[in-house]
């Protein structure tokens, strides 16, 4: 008889327990929706002198990549409504890729405003350009302090060729003017109005980032999951981390501007995480650099099968464990900012808890409604007031999904689909399945793991899409504009490196 009151008891304090956790994560995605969201309107440079646009380098770090994907991304640059002369396409794969070498050569010939530079070992004497910079820049504190201090063997990845292309180019043309840094994945295909929403917001904001949305939505059933993930957090939650320059933000990784001054006076990137996005965005953010949010999103590619899915996920989560430890008091955020940075990545965290809370909902209301309650009447209360949170939460992101979906998936038919795919019972399996990258990441930051760069399969999957849009009749007509000396002075940089 005690054996069973026992049993009971912790029964009954393991369901209070997780209801509360789920209340208070419930109670976490209430307070993200009530930050403001700071958006950008592209609209607001079209009344604009040509002349004063901001010149725009855009970074394409490649490795490996199937000639189709790229591409179909320079089909999507080549619809920009931009003057020509007024930004660059610069292409950065490793020297020693010479697959990917040989097939951006190829391309340039298609895409004439491509450039490419080759990024060799960190022990090449072009190399010298980062070391000074980074000695001249208490910013980047990896490099004065820690275990990485003057540690020039860089991890062979995305952040090491960023940070190459940027300080070449910025060492040949920052003496002529400013320019502003933007950077795509290999699959990402921006909107025709990109580079005009960056000059519409960099005259408000410091950093901007766009949205991002996957175009094969409906490729597989692990593809319609994976989507889904950016619809609640890229296209949902996101854009509230603006919030006024009051919270501390990361940036997603691709479609997103800075002055190329402004990155040079912080430090570049830090090429000790295993992904730069959200530890770049703080430090932007401690040194009182406000977000701007574009709405028009980059299409990009979702992997097809959850191995793909959760070989991306574990990447993240590493990332974000790194990025939330010692560089937030390297780089000077004070502990209730460094608060909030971790309210960042818990509504990851806690997804597993709508999985495990909502049923118990259910199951402890129905109980109570057919007068088999063993729990206090508080535990009742709570249970309820989360379901119905949950009811209202994921009511209004299926709205916001259903109208995102617009964007790539034009017929109704081709919507309905989706949602069907995205459903609250597969959505809550599919937040149960987050537990293994989760757990994968954790032990990746534990051992310090993950800063060889594993790249994420793209199969071309947007190239209709784009080819659609190509054929379509654009609604803007080129604007000239003033020559400017940056186009030649990026180009014989990228012809000298390569």
């Amino acid at each position: 008889m005690e054996t069973n009151e026992t049993m009971s008891l912790l029964l009954v304090g393991a369901f209070c327990a997780v209801q509360i956790a789920y209340a208070l994560s419930q109670s976490l995605d209430l307070y993200f929706f009530t930050r403001p969201v700071n958006w950008v309107d592209p609209n607001t440079a079209r009344d604009k002198p040509a002349d004063e646009y901001p010149y725009i380098v855009l970074f394409y770090p490649v490795l490996r990549e199937l000639e189709s994907t790229m591409r179909t991304t320079f089909l999507s640059l080549a619809q920009l409504e931009y003057p020509k002369d007024k930004f660059s396409v610069v292409a950065i794969p490793n020297a020693d890729d010479a697959f990917t070498v040989r097939s951006l050569r190829r391309l340039q010939k298609e895409f004439p405003f491509l450039q490419i530079i080759e990024v060799p070992a960190t022990s090449h004497k072009s190399w010298l350009v980062v070391w000074k910079a980074w000695d001249r820049c208490k910013k980047a504190y990896w490099w004065h302090e820690g275990k990485f201090a003057q540690n020039r063997n860089l991890p062979p990845k995305k952040t090491r060729q960023l940070i190459y292309a940027f300080y070449q180019i910025a060492e040949r043309v920052m003496d002529t003017q400013d320019f502003l840094v933007n950077y795509i994945d290999a699959d990402s295909c921006p909107p025709s109005d990109h580079f005009l929403a960056a000059a519409a917001g960099m005259g408000q904001y410091d950093v901007l980032q766009a949205q991002n949305i996957a175009g094969n939505l409906n490729a597989s059933w692990a593809a319609s999951w994976h989507a889904f993930d950016h619809m609640a957090w890229d296209g949902s939650k996101y854009p509230h981390l603006s919030a006024n320059g009051k919270h501390p933000y990361w940036v997603l990784g691709k479609g997103l501007f800075f002055r190329a001054s402004d990155l040079i006076a912080l430090g570049g990137f830090h090429p000790w995480l295993t992904i730069e996005d959200p530890e770049v965005g703080m430090r932007f953010w401690t040194n009182g650099k406000r977000l701007g949010v574009i709405e028009n999103p980059l299409i990009e590619e979702v992997p097809l099968t959850f191995a793909h899915g959760i070989t991306q996920r574990k990447r993240w989560v590493a990332g974000f464990f790194q990025s939330l430890t010692h560089p937030l008091k390297a780089m000077g955020m004070p502990w209730p900012a460094r608060f909030k940075a971790w309210l960042n990545f818990l509504p990851c965290l806690s997804l597993s808890l709508n999985s495990i809370g909502l049923p118990l909902g259910i199951w402890a209301t129905w109980s109570a409604w057919t007068g088999q309650n063993i729990l206090p009447d508080w535990a009742i209360v709570l249970s309820l007031a989360n379901l119905v949170v949950f009811t209202l939460s994921m009511s209004a992101l299926y709205v916001r999904t259903w109208r995102r979906a617009a964007l790539v998936l034009p017929a109704r038919k081709d919507r309905i689909r989706y949602l069907l795919r995205v459903n609250p019972v597969f959505i809550l399996a599919w937040w149960l399945v987050w537990l293994i990258p989760l757990w994968i990441g954790f032990r990746m930051f534990l051992r310090n793991e993950g800063l060889v760069w594993e790249r994420t399969e793209k199969t071309d999957a947007n190239h209709d899409l784009v080819r659609v849009a190509r054929t379509k009749k654009s609604s803007a007509t080129a604007r000239s504009t003033a020559q400017s000396k940056l186009p030649t002075a990026i180009r014989a940089g990228a012809e000298k490196t390569s």
